[in-house]
Formats: C-alpha cells, structure tokens, sequence
C-alpha cells in the first residue's frame, strides 16, 4: 500500500509536525477510492484501519480522532487513545501537550482548523463547520489551549482545504443569520446566489481572539478532486485529516 500523500505540510513552529492528507494513497474503495480516514462513511472498516495505520506510520505517533457532532467540545489529551479505540470522545476540537499523541481532524468540505503554540508546547485541532463555527467552537480550543498554557499571540493558525465561498451555496437567510453571528462569511457563488466563506468567517474569530498568524486555504474541496467534498460527492464519499503533532527533542 502507498503510504498518504501530505496535500501540504504546514509551519506551526518548530518542534511541531503539521499538515493535510489528500484522497491519494491508501486502500479504500469506489466511492470512497483511495485515502479515506472516516469509520462513519460506509467504508470497510478495514480499509478504514489500514488507511490510519498508514497515517500513524508517517506521523510517527498514533493520531486521536473524535466523533465530530458539530459542537463546541474540547478534549484534552493527555497521551494516546488506548490501543484498538478509533475515538476518543463526541468533540469538535482536540488539545494536548503530549508528544506522544498526534491529534486529527477529518473533513470533506468544513474547515480544518491546525493550531499551535510552539513556545508552550500545546497543538490542537478543530472542525469548524458552519453550526460549529457558529456556535464558537474556535473560541472554546483556544481557550483549552490558554488552560495548558498557550497564548493567543505566540499561537500559528492554519485552515486547511475547505470549501470555498464561491461553491458554497445556501439559503439567503441562512446566509444572514451565520453572517449575523460571524462576521465575515457572508459570500457569492461563482453563479451570482448567495453562500457562505467558512474559512474567511474562522479567521476573522481567530484574529479578533489575539491570533496573529492565521493561513489561509488555497483549495476549494468542491472543485478539487483530490480531496473529497461531500456537498460534491453526497453522503457516499470519504474525509481527509489534517494532522498535528508535537516532537520534542
């Protein structure tokens, strides 16, 4: 099997391994085809656990994930889930200041949110969808994050692939009522109706919190293929990770 493909490996500061897989790599099957990292999907769960055995070999650690319920939850991990357990809890967000545990996020179009505080030695990881997102889901990591002892300005931000406002098409009042709790997402698809920016509305919290460093996307997961999109693809499709560790020493 091929080991994953890191769509991009990312700068959080030093001592700290950070990135993107894509759907390439990995031996899941149509329609999941290639790099699938979700148990909850419809995939063989087999495949499932080959792909994050994969994913764990190249982080060198295992990788937490959590079942994502579109909340404001945060974990906070203390070292690596107990072998054979594939989650770690119904939560949104993961922190740590463990080396010895990686933490992921999986996606296929809500944004990845990476974040670390080199200086401190604390990562953390959050899925911010459009109700997570709206309901302050980056506010709650980065305030677990300030619990282990990070700061807002020495943290790095990085969102990953998600889909773009010029592909994400919503209800005018939808539209409104996010824009009216986050500013910044309201948005146009590339066809002229209204739609939603997830990741310029992440990063507006994440600079009005003290976030200094804040990267932005380059991909739009509907119109890339090599990761999967589920407003896309529907509900038969795969996630990819994003994926942060610390590595001291």
């Amino acid at each position: 099997m091929r080991e994953p493909v890191i769509l991009d490996e990312v700068d959080l500061g030093p001592g700290v391994l950070a990135g993107f897989t894509t759907r390439r790599g990995g031996v899941s099957r149509s329609p999941w085809n290639g790099f699938n990292l979700a148990l909850h999907v419809g995939d063989d769960p087999t495949d499932v656990v080959a792909n994050r055995a994969a994913l764990e070999r190249r982080v060198g650690a295992p990788v937490a994930f959590a079942d994502q319920v579109h909340g404001t939850a945060v974990i906070v991990m203390e070292g690596p889930p107990s072998t054979g357990r594939t989650s770690v809890g119904a939560a949104d967000a993961l922190v740590t200041r463990s080396d010895a545990v990686a933490l992921g996020v999986l996606v296929a179009d809500c944004v990845p949110v990476l974040l670390a505080d080199a200086h401190a030695g604390v990562v953390a990881v959050a899925h911010a969808g459009r109700a997570g997102l709206a309901a302050g889901v980056i506010s709650s990591v980065l305030a677990a994050m300030a619990g282990l002892g990070a700061r807002p300005a020495r943290v790095r931000a990085v969102l990953g692939p998600c889909i773009a406002g010029r592909s994400y098409e919503v209800p005018a009042a939808l539209r409104d009522e996010v824009a009216g709790q986050v500013p910044g997402t309201a948005a146009t698809t590339a066809w002229g109706t209204p739609a939603l920016d997830l990741a310029a509305g992440a990063r507006r919290v994440l600079l009005a919190a003290g976030v200094q460093s804040v990267a932005m996307p380059e991909c739009d997961t509907f119109t890339d293929e090599r990761l999967f999109s589920h407003r896309r693809d529907g509900p038969a499709t795969g996630r990819f990770a994003g994926v942060v560790r610390l590595r001291r020493g």
